[in-house]
């Protein structure tokens, strides 16, 4: 049986504190509301996480007056885009997988949690770039900086 990669866990951790967010307060609420409990929950599973970081926008080696917001980095590993609306679209997809190229982020989450199941409403995302050759995430130190 092979061993989870550390990313592995952390989105497991995630998805795990997203649930007890939902279960707690249900769907149809704002998603900051659930961004600042999920803020919560991954604070009592003693996560590290950089909330509303910004992300700057380099064009041609120049740094544009325009960022963008994650609304959480977790354990400088894991992009998280919460959303609270009828569906998730392709735009929501687009958006998390520009902020993990960006920043050299492995892997993403995009939680919607107006949903009556929150496992309906998680997508799991995965940036093939922020591979090494032998299958594992970079290291933070490793990854582009912006």
């Amino acid at each position: 049986m092979q061993a989870l990669a550390p990313v592995d866990i952390i989105t497991g951790q995630i998805i795990g504190a997203a649930i007890e967010v939902h279960r707690i307060l249900g769907p149809g609420l704002l998603e900051s509301t659930y961004r600042q409990c999920l803020r919560f929950e991954l604070a009592a599973r003693n996560l590290r996480f950089a909330a509303e970081r910004a992300v700057p926008i380099l064009y041609k080696g120049l740094e544009l007056d325009a960022h963008y917001r994650i609304d959480l980095l977790v354990e400088e590993l894991v992009v998280v885009e919460i959303k609270s609306s009828d569906g998730l679209l392709p735009v929501h997809e687009a958006q998390a997988l520009t902020y993990m190229r960006l920043i050299g982020s492995p892997a993403g989450l995009l939680i919607n949690f107006n949903v009556p199941k929150l496992v309906e409403g998680v997508r799991r995302l995965i940036n093939p770039y922020a591979w090494n050759q032998s299958g594992r995430a970079r290291a933070p130190e490793d990854r582009p900086r912006r």
